[in-house]
Parts: C-alpha cells; structure tokens; sequence
C-alpha cells in the first residue's frame, strides 16, 4: 500500500504552518507588546526619578573639620562614614579655603566658645543644609552657639537656586530638540552636513540665550557670562552630536535610544538642583558622565567658583562630542561604501 504523497494543507494552529497569523492575533499581539513597553518606560521613569531622590542624603561627601584634636577625633566618631569623608584642616583658615576651592562641601570650626559652620549653598543646598543641621546639633550638645557662615551663596536675586534647578530639562530638550527638527527638514545622508551646522550653531545660540536668562533675567548665575553661555553650548553640543551620529548609523532607533538614556537617565542623575554628593554613589557617578550631569557640574564651575573645578566636566564633555563625530564618520564610511560614490559634499 502507498503513502498518498499529496499533502494536505496545515491547520490555522498548526506549528508548521507558514502563513502569517489571523488579523485579530496580529493586532492582540502588537497591543500587547506596546501595553509592555509602555508600562516599562513608565515603570523606569519611576525608578530613575524617584528612587535617586528618595535615597538622597549626603553620600560620601568631603566635610572639613578644625579644631582641638580631642574635640575633632569625638566629631569624626560621631559621623557615619558612609555619609561623610571628613579631613581635618590645621585651622580655619585652611578650611575656608578648601571649602571655596571645592576640595570640601563645607566644614566645622570647633573652638572652646562655639561652633563655626561654613557651607556652600551654591555647591549644593541640600548638603549646605545638613552640615548646618550637624554644626547646630554639635553646639547643643556642647552647650554654646553656632555661627553659619555661607562661603558661596547664590545671588540674592535667587537665594534658593530655583534657576538653576529649573535649568536640567531645557538643558536636556536643547540637545534633543534640534536633532529632531534638523533631521526632519534636512533628511538623508545629503542633509547631513547641514545638520551639523545646524546643530552647533544652534547650540551656541542657546547656550547664550539659557545664559542670560538665568543670569540677567532669574539672577541665578554670577560670573562670567561669556564663559558660561559657552559652557552651556558645550553642554548641548555634547548631547545633540552624539544623537545625530547614532541616528546616521542606527537610523531611529538609535536616535530613541540615545535620547531615552538622557532624558530618563541623564536629567535625573544630573544633579543640578542638590549638587552631585546628595545622590547615591553610584548613581551620582553615572550622572556625572553623562552630558547632563558634567554640563551642569560645569556651569556650577565656572558661575560660582571662578571655574574651580571645570576641568573634569569639560573633559567629560568634549568626549562625548568626539563620540559623536566618530559615529557620524563611521556612518558616512559605510555609507560610502555600500554606495561606492565618493562624500557628498
């Protein structure tokens, strides 16, 4: 007896079968996996936004202490070591000055009559608030008064610092806002050097005009305009050309990707409004490496410490433009050579 070789056709269900699902399995299958993702994105906007805050505290923030050595061996006892790194100065003098060259985020002043504090609300409110709270709990229990001196305050104009925590998402936006329109009105590889002309000429507009804002309109800033406007247009131009080159080599969704990762990442980790030592450790070290994080950490430099500690953020900055440069000329090179043309000029 033979085998009848016709075969017959496979069932709907069939795990053999070829043909694409029913319409309706489609469609269930596609909103599910948009319900999933949106779901995922909001549950790690969450996570970014809220749990850095909700675990900020000083975190091994650089606290210099002066003083009598028994007084200052009982302070250092006292204080957790996962909270504070404290560094003894030989005497006020020395502490001021570590304080206002950034070496400390404030100090403590131990003499037999009082205690002297000294913070830098412009470096960090949060942490100039608890070192307060530390001087003050000090002098009670020692029975004298404590006397605050503020060595870097913001502008009487802004007291708080509002401007300048205002400031993180129009940082972010400025980076990602011109990517999208640039990519839209000048598309394609023909497009592309025109979009980075657009980019850092934009950048530098808006460096200047977020400058003045928060200088001469909100008083936040008080220092060179000049250097903080570029400081600023470093800041965006270290995010938008590393956003042009995924989306030139990774088409959009390397461009989504780039942009999920700064905004959902890069804005709350970068901490412009508390200062970096108010976020957990490792969260506040990825914040400082990414283009929100060393923007803001660099207009913090060169606006209230007379560009004392700029250098690390510049740095971190010109790398990420470089990153970006890279991938565009790697984009370019394949490009070229899957067209075999010569550049487009």
């Amino acid at each position: 007896m033979t085998a009848n070789p016709a075969r017959t056709a496979p069932e709907p269900g069939d795990a053999t079968s070829s043909t694409p699902p029913p319409e309706g399995r489609r469609t269930a299958i596609r909103l599910a996996g948009v319900v999933v993702g949106l779901t995922a994105a909001v549950t790690l906007m969450l996570c970014t936004f809220g749990l850095p805050s909700a675990a900020g505290g000083p975190h091994h923030a650089p606290l210099g202490v002066t003083g009598p050595a028994s007084a200052v061996a009982a302070v250092q006892q006292q204080l957790p070591d996962d909270d504070w790194e404290v560094t003894v100065y030989d005497d006020p003098r020395a502490l001021t000055h570590a304080v206002e060259n950034r070496d400390a985020v404030g100090g403590l002043a131990l003499v037999d009559d009082g205690v002297t504090v000294y913070t830098a609300t412009a470096g960090g409110p949060q942490i100039s608030a608890a070192i307060s709270g530390l001087g003050t709990a000090l002098a009670e229990r020692r029975h004298v008064s404590a006397t605050v001196h503020d060595l870097v305050p913001f502008p009487e104009d802004d007291p708080r610092g509002t401007g300048l925590a205002s400031a993180a998402l129009p940082m972010v936006l400025g980076g990602m806002l011109p990517v999208i329109v640039l990519l839209r009105l000048f598309p394609g590889r023909v497009g592309r050097r025109t979009r980075f002309v657009g980019v850092v000429a934009f950048a530098l507009a808006a460096g200047a005009a977020v400058a003045a804002v928060l200088q001469f309109g909100i008083g936040t800033l008080d220092g060179n305009y000049g250097i903080a406007s570029l400081g600023l247009a470093l800041g965006m131009a270290a995010l938008a050309i590393p956003l042009l080159g995924l989306d030139a080599l990774f088409g959009n969704a390397g461009f989504g990707a780039g942009s999920l990762v700064m905004m959902f990442l890069g804005n709350p980790l970068s901490g412009l409004a508390t200062g970096p030592y108010w976020l957990p450790d490792g969260w506040s070290a990825l914040g400082q490496f990414l283009p929100p994080g060393a923007s803001g950490s660099l207009l913090r430099a060169n606006a209230f410490y007379d560009g004392t500690g700029a250098g690390g953020p510049a740095f971190v900055l010109t790398a990420w433009v470089l990153a970006g440069l890279t991938l565009v000329f790697v984009a370019d090179r394949r490009h070229r050579r899957k067209a075999g043309t010569s550049p487009v000029a």
